[in-house]
C-alpha cells in the first residue's frame, strides 16, 4: 500500500511540474506578429525610416538575423547582449528606446516574449 501511494504522489508531482513548464516562443506565431504591428512600418526596405538609417530590415527571418550596416541586433541565446532586446526595454536610454513614440510601446508581454525568443536560440520556428 505504501508502494502504491508513493508511486501515486509521483505521478501527481511529475504531472504538476510538466504542466508549469513553459512553452517554447515561435517566430512565426509569437514573435512576427510583434514585429509586424510594431517595427516594420519603419523597418521595412526601401522607404522605412528605420531601414533607411541603419539598413535594419524586419520583413523576414534572415533579414532580422543579419541585423543593421553596424552589426548584428540579436546574440541568439543571449537577450542581455541582443541589440534588439536593449532597444525594445529601454536599456539603451530614452532616445534609442524602440520604437521612438511611447504611443507604439511594446507591452511587457511584448518585451518578455522577444526576450524569451533571443534567450531560447532565437530559431526560425
Amino acid at each position: 500500500m505504501k508502494r502504491q501511494q508513493f508511486l501515486c504522489i509521483n505521478a501527481v508531482h511529475i504531472l504538476l511540474i510538466s504542466s508549469c513548464a513553459t512553452q517554447q516562443v515561435s517566430y512565426q506565431d509569437d514573435v512576427v506578429p510583434i514585429l509586424e504591428s510594431r517595427c516594420i512600418k519603419c523597418h521595412a526596405s526601401p522607404d522605412g525610416i528605420g531601414y533607411k538609417a541603419t539598413g535594419l530590415e524586419m520583413d523576414s527571418y534572415e533579414s532580422l538575423m543579419q541585423g543593421t550596416v553596424y552589426g548584428p541586433v540579436i546574440v541568439a541565446g543571449d537577450s542581455r547582449r541582443s541589440i534588439l532586446n536593449m532597444l525594445v526595454e529601454g536599456r539603451a536610454g530614452k532616445l534609442q528606446q524602440m520604437p521612438h513614440y511611447e504611443d507604439e510601446a511594446l507591452s511587457s508581454e511584448q518585451i518578455e516574449t522577444l526576450k524569451n525568443w533571443v534567450n531560447e536560440g532565437a530559431v526560425n520556428n
